[in-house]
Order: structure tokens, then C-alpha cells, then sequence
């Protein structure tokens, strides 16, 4: 687009040739979707398979499969736990104090009142518990597909991406487990995802309306739907933990960002200040008001029930309040706990182990018979966390040397998800917090596994050399996996098998 002297100064807004905005992504959207949905079925396949073993409550899923069952049935949390078993139908206690908002616990309740919910544990109770997990963990693997093939525009490079997390055993072990990181993740993720369609919406309308509007800071691009499913995503996450809050400021900042490059590379003078007012304050809004909205939405069976924990206040409030007073006492007294939680836990670990994988959380450990174990050990895949650390300098190079906007977004992704946990130093933490920080590590490996490949024109021999590491880092994860395999999914071996598994004593 070159513009005329007609207009003055003031109002030009091509300053020089403006450089393309948007492109397709190469390569057939068939392909671009039957890749993704083959990744996430063997991820659903390899997760379902004996997903009722063990067939009784393993570490938190105590509190949150009673919790989603006392959900669906009363719609807040009504049961106590007695000896470590739910009491479902339990009139010695009125609301329970919990510390997580519910919408993970719902999505648990789904699968419980498809299959049953049994507090003594069975077979067809503990697949019931744990199917939403399962299910929602193999969308993540197919989100993150679609994700890497958007932002690397290669379906090789997003399918990689995926099938890392796939084959991750964090991320395995989790999507068998009822408990509600899994859930965070996914939301995360998808929200993610979203930003990113997002980005390449904004610049294709922009490149559209450019020319028909040309004033001043040009033109605004509309309601854009991809940014407001991202805010929902958010809020929605933020209805599962409350860690998910710092993901709200950081992905906001990273639209702006994103705004002022577009505006930018389209040559509109004061990029910034032209971001600003046609899409910053807009979006301030959407990442205000939605999330905000989609969360407060997650607490509908608090509201319109009355037995909920301070649904009518009572206990230290002598006189009874209405729902948003309750909602605001109650939210004080989870941020209470939050911030002083400090109970030792023989499995709790600090984040600056996470990425060496320094301390995993055993959740069952068994004897079947006498020299057997059986084992849920929630750990990375080290051929995928340790190899990270390397992806993550590689990212670093890319966004410093080249200004890479894709590096930078997925050190920023992963940023939010790892580094706040290192404040309060003293609270208690575990390693499969690290959860929603996953997807871009995997996300970073893809990055790298571009650069080796090098780029479509690149010489056979580069081309060669590339796929030969990257094939070969490749079939290390996936023996790297099975062989931990037996330790992640409850199979009885041999004590000597199990122990051969244990690498550092840290990891029993």
C-alpha cells in the first residue's frame, strides 16, 4: 500500500511500505487436522487403558471425587471426610470449607454420575472419577497440536509439540488422576491457543481494513472472538485454581504486545499509542470483565442454593448477609489459607528442583505380593523436562537474536506458570504444580526442533542431519516413557524393576 501526498502529515498512517501481515499456513487442513486428532487419540488410548487402577482414592483424589459428588448431589460442598472415606450422605455437618473454586470438580462429577460414585472405591468408580481427567487431558494434547501448527505454521512441528505432552509422565499421570491441575492446564492452554488465532485474526482484518480506513491511529478491528473466547478460557481457569490469576495481566500484555507489532509492521506512525487506543483499552475490558464474569459463573451452585460455606455467613458472622457478602467473606478465608499454608509434606519440593525433576510425589505405593511393587509416581519424563532447560536458552537466542515473537510468547507462557510459585519461600508446594508450565516447555523443544530442521530451502544434507537428531530425540522420549511406564500406571513388577526405575533417592 503506498500512499499519496495528499493527506497531511498529521493524518498519514503509512509512514513506508507496510510489510505483509498475514499468511495462510502452509500445507492442507485436512492434514492439519487429522495429524492433531491422531496424536490426541493415542494420548486417549494410552491414558484410558486400566484407568481404574488402583480402584480407591489415591492422594487428593480423597477430597476431590467426595467433593464432586457432593456437588452434583447438593450443589456446593456438603460432605465431611471420616477416616480418609466420604461421607455421602452425611447430616452430622452442614457446609464444608474448601479452598479451590469448583468448576474442576464439576467436570470430575460428570464422569461420577455417568459411572457411579462408590466412597469405598471399585472399579467402575474410580473409572468414573477419573474420565474427565482422562478425557480433558487428551484435549490438551490435541489443543497443543493445533497450537505449535499456528504458531510454527508447520503441522510436523505442532504434532511434535503434542506428542511430547503426550508422552510426558507428568502430564500422564495427572490425566489419570481426579484431581484438578489437569483442568487448569487445559484451560491454560486453550486460552493460549486462542491468543494466538487471535493474533493472526487481528493482522488479517487489519491488512483488510487498511484500506478503507487510513486516518490517525487506523482502524478499529471489531469484537474479535478469539480474544474474548481467550478471556472466558481464562476465567474459567481462574474457576479451577487461583493460580491461573497471573495468566490474565501476562496474556493481556502479550495481546498489546502483539497489537503494536501488527500496527507496526502495517507502518501506522506512533504504533504504540495506536494500539492503545483502538485495541489496548478494548482489551483491558475483555480481560477485566470476562474473566471476571466466567469465574463468578463457576460458583452458580453456591448461589443459588443456600447451604453453601458462608452462603448466609453464621459462625465467627453472628448476623446473617447475603450472597455477596458471603462470597467476599469466604473468598478472604481461602486467600487466608492460601497464604499461610506452611504444613510439612514428606513430598512437598520448591520450584527451583521442578525442571531437574529433584522431587516427584509418590501417590500409591503397594505390595501385592511379596517381592512386587506398584507404583504412581508423578514425575516428567526426564528426556523431555531436562532437555527443556536447553529448549528454553534456545528460546532466549531466538527472542534476543531475531526478536522471535514465538519465542517470547512461549517464555512468557512458561514464565507465568513456573516463576510465581517461587513466592511465599516457605509455603508448601509440589512438583505437579509445574502442570500448566508443561505445554511450553514442550512448545520450546518444538521451537528447537525447528531450528535444527532449518527452513524448507534449507540444503538435503541440513534437511538429513535435521531429521536425524530431531527422529532420534524423538524415539528417546518414547523410550524413555515406556520405560518409566510401570511407575506411572500402577503395574505390579518385580521390587528390583521398581528400584531399577528409581534413578536419584530423591525420587522414592
Amino acid at each position: 500500500m503506498v500512499m499519496t501526498d495528499v493527506l497531511p502529515a498529521h493524518e498519514r498512517v503509512v509512514a513506508r511500505e507496510p510489510r505483509p501481515l498475514w499468511q495462510e499456513i502452509p500445507g492442507s487442513r485436512l492434514v492439519g487436522w487429522l495429524g492433531p486428532l491422531g496424536v490426541a487419540v493415542f494420548a486417549l488410548l494410552l491414558r484410558i487403558h486400566n484407568l481404574a487402577v488402583p480402584a480407591k482414592a489415591a492422594f487428593d483424589e480423597v477430597y476431590y471425587a467426595c467433593d464432586a459428588q457432593m456437588l452434583w448431589k447438593y450443589g456446593y460442598e456438603h460432605a465431611h471426610l471420616k477416616d480418609n472415606v466420604c461421607v455421602v450422605d452425611s447430616t452430622t455437618t452442614g457446609a464444608g470449607f474448601v479452598v479451590h473454586p469448583p468448576l474442576g470438580k464439576w467436570l470430575i462429577a460428570i464422569g461420577e454420575w455417568i459411572y457411579g460414585y462408590d466412597p469405598n472405591g471399585g472399579a467402575r468408580s474410580a473409572f468414573g472419577w477419573r474420565i474427565s481427567a482422562c478425557v480433558v487431558g487428551a484435549l490438551s494434547v490435541l489443543v497443543l497440536c493445533r497450537l505449535g501448527r499456528r504458531l510454527f505454521r508447520s503441522t510436523l512441528l505442532g504434532c511434535f509439540a503434542g506428542l511430547l505432552l503426550a508422552l510426558d509422565g507428568l502430564h500422564f499421570v495427572q490425566s489419570r488422576m481426579a484431581m484438578l491441575d489437569i483442568f487448569l492446564m487445559f484451560f491454560v492452554v486453550a486460552a493460549a491457543a486462542c491468543l494466538v488465532a487471535d493474533r493472526d485474526w487481528g493482522r488479517r482484518r487489519l491488512q483488510q481494513r487498511l484500506t478503507e480506513d487510513r486516518s490517525f491511529p487506523g482502524p478499529w478491528l471489531g469484537a474479535r472472538p478469539w480474544r474474548i473466547a481467550a478471556a472466558v478460557l481464562l476465567g474459567l481457569a481462574l474457576g479451577t485454581k487461583w493460580s491461573a490469576v497471573y495468566h490474565v495481566p501476562i496474556f493481556l500484555l502479550v495481546a498489546y504486545a502483539w497489537d503494536v507489532g501488527a500496527r507496526r509492521a502495517a507502518g501506522i506512525r506512533k504504533p504504540f499509542r495506536a494500539a492503545l487506543l483502538k485495541d489496548g483499552l478494548y482489551a483491558l475490558g475483555i480481560f477485566v470483565v470476562l474473566p471476571f464474569v466466567a469465574y463468578v459463573a463457576t460458583w452458580t451452585g453456591w448461589f443459588v442454593t443456600d447451604g453453601g460455606w458462608r452462603r448466609t455467613c453464621g459462625e465467627r458472622y453472628p448476623t446473617s448477609c447475603g450472597p455477596v457478602a458471603g462470597f467476599i467473606k469466604y473468598h478472604r478465608e481461602i486467600l487466608d489459607f492460601h497464604v499461610h499454608l506452611h504444613s510439612p509434606h514428606p513430598y512437598a519440593s520448591k520450584p527451583w528442583g521442578w525442571l531437574v525433576l529433584a522431587r516427584p510425589v509418590l501417590y500409591v505405593y503397594e505390595t501385592p505380593a511379596k517381592g512386587t511393587s506398584q507404583a504412581v509416581l508423578a514425575i516428567g519424563t526426564p528426556a523431555i523436562w531436562w532437555a527443556s532447560v536447553l529448549a528454553l536458552l534456545g528460546c532466549v537466542w531466538g527472542w534476543i537474536s531475531r526478536r522471535d515473537w514465538r519465542a517470547a510468547f512461549i517464555l512468557a507462557g512458561f514464565a507465568v506458570g513456573y516463576l510465581p510459585w517461587f513466592w511465599p519461600p516457605d509455603r508448601t508446594e509440589f512438583f505437579f504444580y509445574a502442570l500448566p508450565a508443561l505445554p511450553f516447555l514442550c512448545l520450546a523443544l518444538a521451537y528447537v526442533a525447528g531450528l535444527v530442521l532449518g527452513p524448507p530451502d534449507a540444503s538435503p544434507t541440513r534437511r538429513h542431519v535435521g531429521v536425524t537428531i530431531v527422529g532420534a530425540y524423538a524415539l528417546l522420549v518414547v523410550l524413555n516413557f515406556f520405560w518409566l511406564y510401570p511407575v506411572l500406571a500402577a503395574k505390579v513388577i518385580p521390587y528390583g524393576s521398581w528400584h531399577s526405575r528409581m534413578w536419584f533417592s530423591s525420587w522414592i
